[in-house]
Parts: structure tokens; sequence; C-alpha cells
């Protein structure tokens, strides 16, 4: 596993970087360890001062969850370095495929299937000629390919935005936008919709607009807790959480319970000395993964990891025993949507 990585000037402003040391400061008995889970959203990279691979990824679902495959998702990892703009991001799709193929041999174990499913970019912008970008993912994808992730989160506060995934305000409503989200479809792939908490109203807009095409709403919707959303927690979350339930009522979107242990999140788990318990994530995050579950349903409803992202905050084992802890209430049959059967359908994986 890599050791703890050193943070450069620009990942501090986006990432909380994870500390090997802190993490295992906080050890706990797995929670229902046989439960089967596919974990829905996770990334793979090498960055300055940061990796995190298939060794990385395998210490942490070996770690004593039950974890029977994953879905990576978009992160800008090894994109072609030459070639037509529009085409470089076809080179995670290969990327991700390499690595799914390297899982598939059993060479670094049977338990988990690494990448049965991939998400990659495509700038939806290009309009109608996106199509061979699409065309081209699919077929570097080699089975696995399921859909396309073009983040869209932007707030008025430059503090929320990523460098590295720039957006204009509003791209969900861009006519040139709409024109290439329209390919999706008929190409049978997916759209994730990462965006911050006041665009929601644009999700909402567009996935009326498209109802034919299946979206999954990553990261609970993106409650924001810094910048001008410091302490506005409980003012915030009424206008969140209606938002919520009215995006719950398009029937071709899904939502992932998870992904708010980002630094723009506004929780302070990271600051403390010891790292926090699965008690103390689940209390936390209770109101807006009960919200999310209880208008989506268990069967619209995927936990994901977010990690290396989240892994900032608190360590996969942790992590997902809070899920467990939140999913204490349900039936055996709700369960297994909430772990492993709406990840299984939204993503076709045939598990």
């Amino acid at each position: 596993m890599s050791a703890t990585p050193t943070p450069t000037a620009a990942q501090n402003a986006a990432y909380l970087m994870p500390r090997a040391d802190w993490l295992a400061r906080r050890q706990e008995a797995i929670l229902e360890p046989d439960l089967p889970i596919i974990d829905p959203h996770h990334h793979l990279w090498d960055r300055p001062g940061w990796q995190y691979m298939l060794a990385d990824l395998l210490a942490d679902t070996n770690s004593g969850h039950n974890v029977k495959a994953t879905v990576f998702v978009q992160c800008r990892a090894f994109h072609r370095a030459g070639g037509p703009e529009a085409m470089k991001p076809i080179g995670e799709t290969e990327f991700a495929n390499g690595v799914a193929s390297m899982s598939a041999s059993g060479v670094y174990g049977d338990r988990t299937q690494v990448n049965a499913g991939i998400v990659s970019h495509a700038n939806l912008a290009l309009g109608a000629a996106v199509q061979d970008v699409l065309e081209a993912h699919i077929r570097a994808g080699n089975g696995r390919f399921r859909g396309i992730r073009h983040i869209v989160a932007f707030d008025d506060d430059p503090l929320l935005n990523n460098p590295g995934n720039p957006a204009p305000p509003h791209m969900l409503m861009d006519a040139k936008f709409r024109e290439g989200f329209a390919k999706l479809a008929p190409a049978g792939l997916s759209f994730e919709a990462w965006m911050y908490h006041p665009q929601l109203p644009e999700i909402i807009d567009l996935a009326r607009a498209f109802p034919g095409t299946a979206i999954v709403l990553n990261h609970c919707g993106g409650p924001l807790g810094i910048g001008r959303w410091a302490g506005k927690r409980d003012e915030i979350f009424p206008g969140w959480a209606a938002n919520i339930r009215e995006l719950a009522k398009c029937p071709n979107v899904m939502v992932k319970v998870g992904g708010i242990g980002m630094r723009i999140n506004g929780y302070d788990f990271h600051e403390k000395a010891e790292p926090p318990s699965s008690e103390t994530l689940a209390a936390a995050w209770k109101p807006w993964m009960d919200t999310c579950i209880e208008a989506f349903g268990p069967s619209r409803s995927m936990f994901e990891s977010n990690f290396p992202v989240d892994k900032g905050s608190y360590s996969y084992q942790v992590f997902w025993n809070a899920c467990k802890i939140l999913a204490k209430g349900a039936s055996a049959a709700e369960k297994h949507d909430l772990f492993f059967g709406a990840a299984n359908r939204f993503y076709r994986l045939g598990l």
C-alpha cells in the first residue's frame, strides 16, 4: 500500500489528504461481515504526491467487508497525452479496463471484481458530435463501459470550485449540453450527476426533460458546508430535502448515498485527534442519508465510498460500518438493495 501522501498546494485546496498513521488509530470490528457489497463509486489515480491504484484499493476492499465488485468513476485518470482534445478521456477508460482485466485474471485474488463497471468523461457540450467519443469509450471498455460523468459543480463562491473540474454556471440548462446529453440513452449509457445542492433544481429539470435517460445523483446531491455555506447546515437542509424529494419523483433517477466526507461538506472529522467512529459518522449523516433513502426508496439508493477522496476523513472499514448502522432498521431485502442490488441493476453488472 502506498505511503501517506504529501499534498501539493492545489490538492490541499480541493481535498483532504489521507493520513495512514491517523486512520490506523481507529480499528473496529466489522459489522455484518457477510453482507455482500458493490462499491458503486471509487476512483484510481497516480497524481503527484498521491497514488491510489489497484493495490491501494484492494487493501481497503480486503479490510473486512464483503465487497463483491466495484464501479470505477471518472476522475481524470490517465487521459491520453496527445490526439484530439475530445478523445483524450478515452485513455481513462482504457486504463480502467486494464485494471479490470488485471482483477479478472485472479492474480490479485477473486474476492472483488474491481472496475466491473466503468464511468468516464465525455464533453457533452460538444453536442451531437459527442457521439464519436461515446462510441470510442464503449469500444475501449470491452463490455464494461456504463456511463458518462460530466461534472457541472459550480458555486458563486470561488472557494468551492475545483480547478481540476471547472464548470460554467447552469451547464445542465445549456442547449448544446442537452444536445450531447440526448446521445446517452440511445447508446445505452447513463449519466452521473455531480453538482452542488443549489443546483438541484437544474438536475430536476434535466431529468424531466429526458425521462428515458438513466441518471444517478452523486454524493447525496452535494450539500455544501464551507465558504459562504459555512455554519448554515440547518438553514440549507429544508431546501435541499425538498429538492431531493422532488427529484425522487423522476423514476429515471437513482441516488448514491455517501460522498460527504469531503472538505466541501464542512465536517471537521479530520481535525480531531482521533479518527471518527462509525457511530459518530452515522449520527452526523443520518438526516441527509435517511432523507435520500426515504425519498428514493432502497431499490433506487446505493451506498458509495467515494474513495480515496473521502479517505481523508475516515477509513474504508469505518465507512461501511457507518452505512450498516444507518441501515439497521431495514429488512434483509432492503439491505440487499442498498448495499448490492440497486448498484447491480443500475450498472447492469449481472452479479
